[in-house]
Formats: structure tokens, sequence, C-alpha cells
């Protein structure tokens, strides 16, 4: 075992703690202990429970809206602009990022380059308008339904994402929050993989055995897309986990509404 998973700083409360902490905006005390790779693994261990959270929280505004007379869009639409508030929008920023630097078509370290450079370019913002419009108008058709758990699940299949992407079989970036988070998952990206597969009975397809087919190609998804990034952008990094978020979350509730 190594010496990141052995330490005592590696607790599930301090993670569930960290993992809140960078997931969200809620407004936590700086921790008061060193924020290492052991502490980022127990962090992304815990990251589907700040999905499960978040997501409890966007059913719940779209349970509200849609006793309204607003259009199912505009309800999906706002329902989305809460998640992207509370979690700052960086999983969005991550996936335009990502999105910039494998459409640069550039050797890894241009393809980092164009990916810190600042400015969203026209993959990147493709990208954001095309997954935003398809959360938009999905989560609108879910709450018209009133298939509330659809969209639970599919939030936190989005942040089960992230803890495969940070399987022990992919490569971290050398830099940045993907060196501190990166290739620390082992037994944990089994085990949140098994829950979700069980959970996402509570999907509400109509049929019990869907949820659990759609949540299993969908974590295969990102699988193949992670290892595709890694190959292509020298390693698992911040953006490519925020890709992981997004484009799980959207494939989920296509899944899911199917």
């Amino acid at each position: 075992m190594a010496a990141d998973e052995r330490s005592p700083r590696s607790t599930p409360g301090r993670g569930v703690w960290l993992a809140f902490s960078w997931l969200t905006v809620i407004p936590l005390p700086q921790p008061r202990f060193t924020v290492d790779r052991s502490a980022g693994r127990a962090a992304i261990a815990a990251a589907p429970v700040v999905g499960l959270v978040l997501g409890a929280a966007v059913a719940a505004l779209s349970a509200a809206l849609a006793a309204s007379a607003l259009p199912a869009v505009a309800i999906g639409a706002l329902c989305v602009a809460l998640l992207a508030l509370v979690t700052r929008g960086m999983h969005l920023d991550g996936l335009a990022d990502t999105t910039d630097g494998l459409g640069s078509m550039r050797p890894p370290e241009d393809a980092r380059a164009v990916m810190r450079s600042g400015p969203v370019g026209p993959f990147g913002a493709a990208c954001l308008a095309i997954v935003l419009l398809v959360q938009a108008t999905v989560v609108g058709a879910l709450a018209s339904d009133h298939r509330w758990g659809a969209i639970v699940v599919a939030v936190a299949l989005g942040r089960v994402g992230v803890v495969l992407a940070c399987h022990r079989s992919l490569p971290a970036s050398d830099g940045g929050f993907g060196a501190l988070v990166g290739a620390t998952q082992r037994f944990s990206a089994p085990t949140w993989a098994a829950i979700a597969l069980v959970g996402s009975v509570l999907a509400d397809t109509g049929q019990w055995w869907r949820g659990p087919v759609v949540s299993a190609v969908v974590l295969a998804g990102v699988l193949l897309w992670t290892r595709h990034c890694a190959r292509r952008l020298g390693g698992v990094s911040g953006d490519v986990l925020g890709s992981a978020v997004e484009l799980t979350t959207t494939a989920a509730l296509v899944g899911f509404a199917l």
C-alpha cells in the first residue's frame, strides 16, 4: 500500500469536508491539515457524496418550478444555472479548456498551453453551448414528467465519473490539480461504480434494468474519454476532470430520458 493511503490524514470525514470545499461554493473554514495527495485521495473518493447533495438540490428546485407556469426548457435552464453557480462553473470551464486543447490537434505540451491561455476558443464555446442546451432541455423534460430521481442520479453520476477518472490506471498530469488528485483511486472506483449501478434503479426509466444499463454505458464512456484525454494531453488534469463531470452528467440525463 502506498504511503499516501496509510496517512492518518486520509479520513472519510476530512475527505467529505474537503470535497465540499473544493467542489461547491459552501464557505467552509480553511483546512487545519496538510492538503497533499493523501487528502486529495480522500476528497475525490467522497466526491459522489457531493454529487448526491447537489442532485437533490437541483431536483428540489425542479420540483418547485414544475408547479409554476414556466415552460419546461426555462425550468431546465434555471436548474442548470443553479448547478453552475453552486459549483463555481469550474466544471464547465474545464470542459471548455479540454475541448479547446483537444481541438487544437497539437502535441501535448502545446495543447496544454492552449488550455491555459485563458479565453474560450471556438471548440470550447461550441461544446459549452451544446452541453448546456442539452442539459437544460432534458432536465426540463424530466421535471415535467416528475422524474426527480433521474435528475439526482445523473448529477451524482457526474461525480462518480471523477472517481473513475482518478483511477490509478490513468496517468496524472505533472502539475496543478491533476498532480494532486490524479491516479489516487483504487478500491473507491469500483465501489462507487457498483453503488451507482444499483442506485440508478431510482432513475425511474420505466423498466428497472434500464437505469443500470445507462449508468454502465456512461461510466464506461467516461473511462474511455479520460484515457483519450490523458494520452493526448499528457495526463489527467483538473480540466479533464471537469470535462468528465459535465459529459458524464449530460450523457446520463440523455440516457435516462430516452
